[in-house]
């Protein structure tokens, strides 16, 4: 069984991206295509920050999806860091509660361009974990003409923050992340899609293995880059940390049918089925571990 830790949708057509005759998939194009690829659930990120899409979804959007097709799919919700007038001291947690009880079983995907840092987003960790939810989030490597909750190289504001949040699980996603399962990750590459092989000293597998609540989300071009750029690494670090990663695809449009829809599904299934990972690893990733931290 396949669970997708993170995936997007819109139940009606929307602006398409700039560019581009492409947007978010609906959810009838994206059933269709977990049942072409394996997939039984997917969690349905609504994406509520301003910076990283051109429409704003609700919360109460994803709900409505999850409750037309509830054996497909499972929602999160998204607080935006400065909602309820922009403030540290917002009282964050109330709303937390109210999605918590109408069943979101997580928080994010959190794309916040603001520091890791700032009170506002500290505040809402704070409530996060108060509230008991798992919290997915896109890293981004600078202030303004991108999104993500903003760190430096070396990812030292968020260890800040998983020394003061132990009880908070992380699912953590995109780029910026992912570049740090390397030693050799530069200023110039730590945004992208770094290729050949992995060496000693990569912050993911610090981090991972100092704290048991930092999750992979591996989903994406990143995610499947991470293990997949040196197979030998990829096998490595899917064993070594099997309790704390979980399947993903970040399927953003139709087109995704091509790409992040299979790619890491099929270097899991080609890596199960030549004995370079367990089925135990693979059960754990694939399902098991999301069914836990979700509480399924």
């Amino acid at each position: 069984m396949l669970i997708d830790i993170h995936v997007h949708t819109t139940p009606r057509r929307t602006l398409p991206y700039p560019g581009s005759d492409q947007c978010f998939a609906t959810p009838w194009e994206l059933i269709e295509m977990y049942d072409f690829a394996g997939i039984a659930r997917g969690v349905l990120l609504p994406c509520t920050n301003p910076e990283n899409v051109h429409t704003i979804q609700s919360n109460e959007e994803i709900l409505d999806v999850w409750q037309r097709y509830p054996d497909r799919f499972i929602p999160f919700c998204n607080i935006d860091p400065r909602q309820c007038f922009n403030t540290p001291d917002a009282d964050l947690g109330y709303m937390l509660a109210y999605y918590k009880d109408l069943g979101c079983r997580g928080i994010g995907e959190v794309c916040a361009n603001l520091p890791f840092d700032d009170p506002r987003v500290e505040n809402l960790f704070d409530h996060v974990e108060k509230n008991g939810l798992p919290l997915t989030f896109h890293v981004a490597t600078r202030d303004h003409g991108t999104y993500g909750l903003i760190d430096g190289l070396g990812l030292p504001r968020f260890e800040q923050q998983i020394i003061k949040h132990p009880n908070l699980v992380w699912l953590c996603h995109s780029q910026a992340w992912w570049s740090h399962v390397s030693g050799d990750v530069t200023e110039d590459t730590w945004g992208g899609y770094p290729s050949g092989p992995v060496t000693e000293g990569g912050r993911v597998v610090e981090l991972m293995r100092k704290y048991p609540n930092v999750c992979g989300d591996l989903s994406a071009g990143s995610g499947y880059n991470a293990v997949s750029r040196d197979p030998e690494f990829g096998y490595w670090f899917l064993t070594e940390f099997q309790n704390q990663l979980c399947f993903g695809t970040d399927v953003c449009a139709p087109k995704n049918r091509a790409n992040v829809l299979v790619n890491l599904r099929n270097f899991l299934n080609e890596a199960v089925a030549a004995n370079n990972i367990s089925q135990q690893v693979y059960d754990k990733v694939t399902h098991l571990n999301a069914q836990r931290i979700l509480g399924l």
